[in-house]
């Protein structure tokens, strides 16, 4: 009888491996970073042999540490950081070029170009995303203009493309020597290239991108079995596949209509459960897939993508050394009571939801000499909470339905002095789960699932938890008034790069 569930979280900065017994709880993790490439300003690379090769060590560092015998772990799922574009040889397994991040922005003159006729919503409807850098699609299409040969060996299906998830799971169930090609509803529908109606690779979509079909994983259910493990996890079921945020979303056992959680990560990702009709956004919002579990209807989200959150603190900590641990910066921003009137716009890669300005770009608004680096990191967690309540209003906007409370996720909702202020921007109470490392447990959950180890999706909202809830203590005068200012900043980052 197996004991527990497992994932391989394949995140931005680092992967990790975790396991979950039947509760839900944590039994091991292990977790190492990976190199951040920047050839150019505005280019943002991985090295996929290196994310490959953190992978098994994780795994590796996870069951040495637990004593877990992988014959106990029922299954193991996916989830990893979307959109990031790995193209490959199939018959060795060497990718053509670096892994393109879902940060970069190199893809700026494709996007326009096609945006020339019908605007930068032209496809829409069709996928339920605008054009912008952001998506896998341009990347993939960069990549092929761009790398000599691989277009004609992608039209003989001897190269291979796959966000993250597919490379992972392409090399963890052999790889070269028969590894599965497959990728699921939610990371599809993040390529600008899936059908939101068909759950399929849109003929259209592919011909205007100029990507040949060939190259392109199967689309699957996020939670059924692909294949089974080689190496240290030989023989375990790969049955679970979701894009980060879409995990994140079933760890947080979000399966009802209305539910929405936000991620705090890297970036930021508030998800919304709108059931099982797309619903298109009239604010700035991305249409996407929530999850498909086996046979059952597919769930669809509405979503508000923000580029840089904890990367802003990132920022702080390596290029300009203010500090040498990202969890350090609470203590400067408590040693002051509020910013001192400033306000960072983090738009290192653009704007995205619900501006989508990929010509924006970062500033630090209302400087006097008054401000204290203390001020600096007290406005740079304080951008994170504008940036969610921007997002919520489009929400709210889009699904006639007002949140009540706001259920987070990811590493930053241990800073209890951004959770506090997120709670007084939004005036809404926020809620932090037993179990914040959600991201991963979605993806063990989708997996357990595809086996059996978990009946029905019933037995995972039994198994979540709250840990803190915050509530608003500032007033709503206070509240327009800085969400004012936010605002004036924000449009003074517009159309920064000619």
């Amino acid at each position: 009888m197996a004991k527990y569930s497992a994932a391989v979280d394949q995140g931005t900065t680092s992967t990790r491996f975790m396991i979950f017994d039947h509760t839900g709880k944590v039994v091991a993790v292990d977790q190492k970073e990976h190199e951040q490439i920047y050839p150019k300003p505005g280019w943002v690379e991985h090295n996929p042999m290196e994310i490959w090769e953190r992978t098994q060590e994780v795994i590796d560092g996870a069951l040495k540490k637990s004593g877990v015998n992988p014959k106990d772990i029922a299954a193991v799922g996916v989830t990893n950081q979307r959109e990031t574009t790995v193209v490959w040889e199939r018959a060795t397994g060497k990718p053509v070029y670096n892994a393109i991040v879902w940060q970069d922005t190199r893809t700026d003159a494709i996007c326009n170009e096609l945006a020339k006729d019908g605007g930068q919503d032209r496809f829409r409807l069709k996928v339920g995303l605008p054009l912008a850098t952001y998506f896998s699609g341009p990347k993939i299409k960069w990549i092929l203009d761009n790398i000599p040969g691989v277009r004609a060996k992608a039209e003989k299906g001897e190269v291979l493309f796959g966000n993250i998830d597919t490379w992972v799971i392409w090399n963890l169930t052999g790889g070269p020597n028969g590894g599965v090609h497959v990728t699921d509803v939610s990371n599809a529908s993040r390529t600008m290239l899936m059908n939101l109606d068909t759950l399929d690779w849109d003929p259209d979509m592919l011909k205007v991108m100029g990507i040949p079909k060939a190259m392109l994983p199967r689309v699957r259910a996020s939670a059924e079995v692909y294949g089974k493990a080689v190496g240290s996890l030989n023989g375990i079921p790969v049955a679970g596949d979701l894009g980060d945020q879409q995990a994140a979303l079933f760890g947080q056992t979000c399966f009802s209509q209305g539910e929405a959680k936000n991620t705090y990560g890297t970036g930021c990702f508030m998800l919304l459960n709108t059931g099982t009709k797309p619903v298109q956004s009239k604010n700035g919002l991305l249409t996407t897939l929530g999850y498909k579990i086996n046979d059952e209807p597919a769930v669809y989200c509405l979503e508000g993508s923000i580029a840089i959150t904890g990367a802003l603190v990132q920022w702080l900590r390596d290029n300009l050394k203010f500090f040498d641990f990202s969890k350090h910066i609470e203590d400067y921003a408590k040693a002051v009571p509020d910013s001192g009137g400033i306000y960072i716009v983090p738009a290192f890669s653009g704007l995205f939801a619900p501006y989508w300005k990929s010509s924006a770009r970062g500033a630090i608004v209302g400087l006097t000499r008054f401000i204290t680096k203390n001020h600096i990191a007290r406005a740079a967690l304080e951008a994170t909470a504008y940036q969610t309540r921007e997002v919520l209003d489009a929400m709210n906007k889009d699904s006639g339905v007002n949140l009540t409370a706001l259920k987070v996720d990811g590493g930053m909702v241990f800073n209890d002095t951004l959770m506090q202020f997120q709670s007084d921007i939004l005036g809404v109470p926020v809620i932090r789960p037993t179990v914040a490392e959600t991201t991963a447990l979605g993806a063990a959950y989708a997996a357990g699932l595809a086996v059996g180890f978990w009946a029905k999706v019933e037995d995972l909202r039994a198994n979540w938890g709250k840990d803190h809830e915050w509530h608003p203590m500032m007033d709503s005068a206070q509240r327009e008034k800085l969400y004012a200012g936010w605002k004036k900043a924000v449009i003074r980052t517009f159309d920064w790069v000619e």
